[in-house]
């Protein structure tokens, strides 16, 4: 069985350099993310490589308790930070090697590649994840029936549209695996297109 943390590395460094190499600055773009910048999603994803455990502890303290609060706060703090920082922060072994609390390897996984998503997909660029790392997520969450991200799939078939995967029955959702992903954990294509929310 392959290591599913050894797909992070090759994932936040793909997004590091397209983020290097794209022509026009994508740094103040619109991501995935509702309300967040590009700048705003690699913030948010190196905050292991800036915050101890004890200091995620007083960060979400000072948030009563809210991840959602504590993760904006932080993500619009940390986006002021130098670009050539983040992109240091993207390369980190540190962040390679971060699992989160209870989340092992697989939680390490789909959180790289979800966020990487969020930059890629808005920017109309190709996926920077490796394939196979993609489609473990996809069957990660649709093994959970779309649970995950509160995503209802009654009714719905998933057909990948770049290999020969699918998932579901009913009318047919077809995109690539990277969008699927998207779509899967609650976020709007630049079409519009969504997924139905329980």
């Amino acid at each position: 069985m392959t290591d599913l943390q050894s797909w992070v590395a090759p994932t936040y460094n793909g997004l590091a350099d397209l983020l290097t190499t794209t022509a026009v600055g994508p740094w103040d773009a619109l991501s995935l993310c509702e309300n967040w910048l590009v700048r705003h999603v690699v913030a948010h994803v190196t905050m292991p490589t800036r915050l101890t455990p004890a200091q995620f502890g007083a960060e979400m303290a000072a948030a009563g308790g809210d991840f959602t609060l504590f993760s904006d706060t932080v993500a619009a703090r940390d986006a002021r930070l130098p670009e050539a920082d983040l992109l240091d922060h993207l390369r980190s072994p540190t962040l390679h090697t971060w699992q989160p609390p209870g989340g092992g390897a697989s939680g390490a996984l789909s959180h790289a590649v979800i966020h990487s998503l969020d930059v890629t997909v808005a920017l109309g660029r190709p996926v920077v994840a490796p394939a196979d790392a993609v489609k473990v997520v996809l069957e990660q969450l649709t093994a959970a029936g779309g649970a995950v991200f509160g995503i209802d799939l009654t009714g719905i078939r998933l057909e990948a549209a770049d290999t020969d995967w699918s998932w579901g029955t009913g009318r047919p959702v077809r995109h690539d695996s990277g969008s699927l992903v998207a779509l899967l954990s609650g976020r709007m294509l630049p079409t519009g297109e969504t997924l139905p929310r329980h």
